[in-house]
């Protein structure tokens, strides 16, 4: 016979309304008791029943996360599987299920409004890619609960929102870089038109200030993902500037290609030219000199986005927030000088 909440509530030693307030989360319960409860549904194996509470609470116990499905790299991605990890874990201790769809350019909006619109979910995680303003305006006069992982362009305000510092990313290794010995450092970024790009460009710009040099255009490299090309615009820079002396790289794939580049003109990492990498994973450490990486916590992004939107779940007024996660610096070979 199934374990119930009477049961459970005998166990305690409380009354079965206590362990209702504990599984729904509607009351202020002690520390202790929640613990002693939890412990007694797991040694009794008991699972509440959630199209039970559903009736109840009005709630579907259920949040989303959308993913952008014209993104057939996302779900080997490291970022994208850390941060879901958390996620998946955040929404599992506040008793809720995780609910992953895919969204293409033309059915963004549509794949959103589905899931608000006919209450299938209580919340929802979207990337900054995914967010539109028709879809915005929906959540936002709807009061429907939603947090955007990455900052959005200055157009939205008052939204809540989770991100790397990635301006700090960018001031930490250029100061990085200058304590190494190394003077003339280039920026190699994917698309100059992308927000996270953008803020790295920024700390990039302001520390090489700082350090009383003046940046130029020809110090900010687009280079696309295409390693051929990426190989090529290397080789380029080489001749063109010969002053460079250090090169950071917007991700893992862009420092491989520069770094083949680099050998293909019998270049040396790090005798004549330093090297970091932004994110260390999946390759920094691996690569023939292991590379220097600016390390974000891809782990605690996703974290802190479920835990900001389960905030805005409890509290329907919820709040603006704004959060940036901060950055490290993981030194290698790449860039012992000397």
């Amino acid at each position: 016979m199934a374990t119930t909440i009477k049961d459970i509530a005998k166990r305690v030693g409380v009354n079965p309304s206590t362990v209702s307030r504990v599984i729904n989360g509607t009351a202020t319960i002690s520390e202790e008791t929640k613990k002693k409860i939890t412990a007694a549904m797991k040694e009794m194996d008991y699972h509440p029943n959630i199209q039970a509470r559903s009736l109840v609470n009005g709630n579907t116990f259920t949040i989303g996360l959308v993913m952008d499905a014209g993104n057939s790299d996302a779900y080997a991605n490291t970022f994208f599987i850390k941060s879901v990890t958390a996620i998946e874990t955040v929404t599992q201790q506040m008793g809720y299920n995780l609910l992953i769809t895919n969204y293409t350019e033309r059915e963004r909006s549509n794949a959103v409004k589905n899931l608000v619109l006919e209450h299938k979910i209580d919340g929802i995680i979207l990337p900054v890619s995914g967010i539109s303003e028709d879809l915005v305006n929906l959540l936002t006069t709807s009061n429907f609960p939603f947090v955007i992982m990455g900052e959005p362009d200055k157009s939205y305000t008052k939204l809540n929102w989770v991100d790397m510092d990635n301006a700090e990313g960018g001031r930490l290794a250029v100061r990085h870089l200058m304590q190494c010995g190394y003077q003339h450092p280039i920026l190699f970024v994917e698309n100059k038109g992308t927000i996270f790009e953008q803020k790295r460009t920024q700390g990039f710009i302001s520390e090489l200030q700082n350090n009383g040099l003046s940046p130029s255009r020809s110090d900010i490299i687009e280079c696309g993902s295409n390693g051929e090309e990426i190989a090529t615009r290397t080789k380029q820079l080489l001749r063109k500037h010969p002053e460079i002396d250090s090169i950071i790289c917007a991700n893992n794939i862009v420092a491989y290609h520069v770094l083949q580049g680099l050998k293909q003109n019998k270049v040396s990492v790090p005798e004549q030219i330093g090297m970091i990498t932004f994110d260390n994973y999946p390759l920094a450490e691996y690569l023939d000199p292991p590379l220097t990486a600016v390390d974000i916590d891809t782990y605690l992004l996703g974290e802190r986005a479920a835990s900001t939107l389960f905030d805005m779940i409890k509290n329907q007024k919820g709040r603006e927030e704004a959060i940036l996660i901060g950055t490290q610096i993981i030194a290698r070979k790449s860039t012992e000088r000397g």
